[in-house]
């Protein structure tokens, strides 16, 4: 699933500059614009962070000019004054606003590297496991308990038992996963049988060293919202994140999984532990499906492996892998590509289109008489023959 090319050699440039141009090639010192403009709409921490300052700084200047459009004018601007660009990176993060920033790209039409309108989808899982479903990616055994109204549906009648949850006939039992259907609460509850216990282990997000806690006494379900209901599935205390850079590229680590005890396996330089891991064939392939079916170039998703069969559990959207330098140098490479492929597209289809048109001709008599003038019209109906008419 890695193409087979090269990636440059990173040479430590400088980090991409808002107002970055490029040297004319026989050491003319004048500046000129770089060909390209590439907009970045997200929030500072993540627009300025180490992932993305590394890969931008990897596209050649000469062609790519970067352009951070920072918190302030992301928050209080109206779209009309964002910057114009040739390409937008934008993504959903806390405090984003992303119904703003699908407006002002209905407004500019720059090529999108990630789907905007797709990341809605993102936000509640039971439309991420629709379109996983939908695209025969595999996915944990579960049922979805709606008491939000969602899609028009009624409240969904659950049944629950000591050691199951049962909805229209389908039976979990316990083990089981409980996830707010809401895809920013990490409030992930794993309720266990009581002929191993009890208790619930509750997860989070990560809090120094700590990502989950058990409690012994909580034996029964939440019933204030809307919940996905999923068998555990014996992992080996394992979980594997995959990164796409496009269809044909996946870069995955395995790291130690929240549900053993809680703790976070740390370097010594603080960073989680984490382990490059091969993909099989069967994960390449649903890497490329992840990819495509959500639109998302740049994308994260988390994939448990029992035996020989993995699942996908959760899509994250846009995710980098964090100090790896092939990573970088690999994803500056495909991100180039992308672009300048893109950007011949839409010229190809803007000439096309033009090409379409019909002609429009000017009537007007030459000093008033005969013959009309006959010159060609713009779309304003101002005629193209100067001093003419």
């Amino acid at each position: 699933m890695r193409p087979s090319i090269s990636p440059p050699v990173a040479q430590s440039p400088p980090p991409p500059n808002p107002m970055q141009t490029a040297a004319i090639p026989n050491g003319n010192p004048t500046p000129r614009p770089a060909q390209y403009t590439i907009g970045v709409c997200a929030m500072d921490k993540k627009a300025r962070s180490k992932p993305m300052t590394e890969i931008l700084a990897r596209l050649p200047p000469q062609l790519f000019r970067i352009d951070v459009f920072g918190d302030d004018t992301i928050l209080n601007q109206p779209i009309e004054e964002w910057p114009v660009c040739d390409a937008l990176i934008a993504f959903f993060s806390t405090g984003f606003p992303l119904a703003k920033a699908q407006a002002y790209v209905e407004l500019r039409r720059p090529v999108v590297v990630n789907d905007l309108a797709k990341q809605f989808m993102l936000f509640d899982r039971r439309d991420v496991y629709r379109i996983l479903q939908e695209n025969g990616i595999p996915l944990p055994r579960h049922v979805v308990v709606n008491r939000d109204g969602y899609g028009g549906a009624p409240m969904t009648e659950m049944i629950e038992g000591e050691d199951y949850v049962e909805v229209d006939g389908v039976r979990i039992n316990k083990p089981f996963v409980e996830k707010p259907v809401d895809g920013e609460n990490h409030n992930i509850h794993i309720y266990y049988p009581m002929n191993a216990g009890g208790g619930c282990k509750r997860l989070f997000r990560k809090i120094g060293n700590r990502s989950s806690e058990f409690d012994p006494q909580v034996n029964t379900v939440r019933r204030d919202g809307s919940f996905l209901y999923e068998e555990v599935l014996s992992t080996q205390g394992t979980d594997v994140k995959v990164y796409t850079v496009g269809p044909n590229y996946a870069h995955a680590e395995a790291r130690k999984s929240p549900v053993l005890d809680g703790r976070v396996a740390r370097c010594p330089n603080g960073h989680e532990v984490r382990c490059p891991v091969e993909l099989t064939d069967k994960e390449k392939e649903m890497a490329s499906k992840v990819c495509r079916a959500f639109g998302q170039m740049i994308c994260g998703f988390d994939i448990l492996r029992v035996n020989d069969t993995s699942y996908v559990c959760d899509v994250n959207g846009w995710s980098f892998v964090k100090n790896s330098k092939k990573y970088y140098d690999d994803c500056a490479l495909l991100l180039r590509q992308f672009l300048e492929e893109a950007k011949a597209e839409k010229m190809a289809a803007t000439a096309a289109a033009e090409a379409s048109k019909p002609m429009m001709y000017c009537d007007v008599l030459s000093n008033g008489q005969d013959p009309p003038c006959r010159g060609r019209l713009d779309e304003a109906a101002v005629c193209f023959v100067d001093n003419h008419c």
